[in-house]
Formats: structure tokens, C-alpha cells, sequence
């Protein structure tokens, strides 16, 4: 098992076992904390990290990882045994071992939006094009997936991080479906209308993928608390949110 933990950043990254520093982007610094893994060793896309986040770290345990078990977390955010601020509430191997006897995927519990569904929450927030443009190249190129992706936009719910913990078999069906989705995309966004915030639009998008991969595969999966060890601005964050409901056209914020 490694549950690699994705940092663009030198932080206070747990090494006990299991889990493993990597530091996303690597082609693009001149240094890496000593103990972190780069991502631009062996095949990868370490170069694309600015508009692909913490997808680089993803693709690189994809290529070159020979792990049973594979796993993402953030070096701010971990799957936990209960909803906290505290680092030593993460999920341990052993844990994570026992929810993988019943079940395929562990996730972090689903945010619910309560007042708008998936693709609103997504248009409000984001550069609407590349979402577009990915809903096309799943109702065209992969159309089994198209009827999950219509239930995903139409719930209030979704399943977001981009975090996971996943047998090795399931985890390369899921990123091949990831990547084979995001490189027909990536081909046909515009880098250049886009700025700020925006420009993760690959790992933006993504989050929406998760869902419509995991409910057309019907893979079992089961939901754990996250660890924030960054404390949320709850008023600022809902702010936020609803200035971007009721007054599209201002400032967006959306990264926290």
C-alpha cells in the first residue's frame, strides 16, 4: 500500500509507512525536500501540473507505481476516522486495510451544495467552456459513462479532493478512464482565455469525473470523514458560494 500525499509545497508530511510525500510539479522547481518522490521521473506530466494540480502526482503512481493499493491524499487534507484538525486522526494502513475487505474505493464523505446540483455549482464557479467541452467528449467518445455523468450534474452531492484509496485493478481502470477523458479535453480547451484560478481547469474538471466513473462501474465504496489541517473560513467560504449563486458575473474565489 502507498497513500501518496500531494504537495506543492515543503510541509510537515507524516512518513510512517504508508504514506508518501510527492511533490507535484517537480519539473518545474530546482529543489525537492529530501524524502519527497518527484513526479517527472519515469512517464509522466509533471510539466502540465499548473492546469492539472494534484492529477500530475495521479498520473505518475499510474505509470510508475507497482503498489497493491494506491492512494491520494493532500498534504493539507487526509481521509480520517472522524472529521478534524488533528493529523494523528488520519486513516492508518490498518484501517485502511479492514474497509478494503468489504469494499473496492474509499472516499471522502460526499459534500452536499443543498441549494444547486453539480453542474450549476460548477458553472458558477468556473470558466463554463471546458465544462462544455468535457460533457461532449463524454456524451460522443465515451458514451456509457454519459447517463452517470447526467445523474453526477443533476445531484446535489458529489464525492470531490480527487482523494481515494484504491486496489491496484480498480485504481487503473479509473485512471485510464481519468486521463482518456481529460486528454481529449485538454485538446480541445484554450489555455490562453483562461486566468487565475481557472487555469487548474484539468483538475477542476476531474472532480466531476470521480462520480461518473464510480456510478457506471458500480464499484463499492464506502465514505470516511476528512482531516483539514488547515482550519475553513466557514463565513468567507459561504460567502463566497452564494455571491457566486446569485452574482455570476463578480470575482470568483473558489479554492480555500
Amino acid at each position: 500500500m502507498t497513500i501518496y500525499v500531494a504537495t506543492h509545497k515543503e510541509y510537515d508530511i507524516p512518513q510512517d509507512g504508508c504514506y508518501q510525500p510527492i511533490m507535484v510539479g517537480s519539473a518545474l522547481r530546482d529543489a525537492i525536500p529530501e524524502g519527497y518522490l518527484r513526479d517527472d521521473s519515469g512517464n509522466n506530466i509533471s510539466t502540465k501540473n499548473p492546469n492539472f494540480n494534484e492529477l500530475t502526482a495521479i498520473y505518475w503512481a499510474w505509470k510508475n507505481s507497482n503498489s497493491d493499493v494506491i492512494g491520494l491524499m493532500h498534504y493539507r487534507r487526509y481521509l480520517g476516522s472522524n472529521s478534524s484538525h488533528d493529523v494523528k486522526n488520519r486513516l492508518t494502513k490498518v484501517q485502511m486495510e479492514y474497509l478494503l475487505r468489504t469494499h473496492d474505493v474509499i472516499l471522502p464523505k460526499a459534500r452536499n451544495y443543498f441549494i444547486e446540483n453539480q453542474r450549476n455549482h460548477y458553472l458558477h464557479a468556473h470558466a463554463n467552456e471546458p465544462y462544455f467541452i468535457m460533457e461532449d467528449v463524454l456524451k460522443n467518445d465515451f458514451p456509457d459513462f454519459y447517463p452517470a455523468f447526467q445523474q453526477m450534474e443533476k445531484s446535489t452531492k458529489a464525492h470531490l479532493f480527487n482523494m481515494f484509496v484504491m486496489k491496484r485493478e480498480i485504481f487503473e481502470d479509473y485512471a485510464s478512464f481519468l486521463f482518456g477523458v481529460l486528454e481529449r479535453v485538454e485538446a480541445r480547451v484554450d489555455l490562453s482565455t483562461l486566468e487565475g484560478q481557472d487555469l487548474r481547469v484539468f483538475g477542476f474538471l476531474s472532480e466531476r469525473l470521480m462520480d461518473t466513473w464510480l456510478y457506471t462501474r458500480g464499484y463499492s465504496y464506502t465514505e470516511m470523514p476528512v482531516v483539514s489541517l488547515e482550519k475553513t473560513n466557514w463565513v468567507d467560504k459561504g460567502t463566497q458560494f452564494l455571491k457566486r449563486k446569485f452574482f455570476p458575473n463578480s470575482k470568483k474565489k473558489v479554492h480555500f
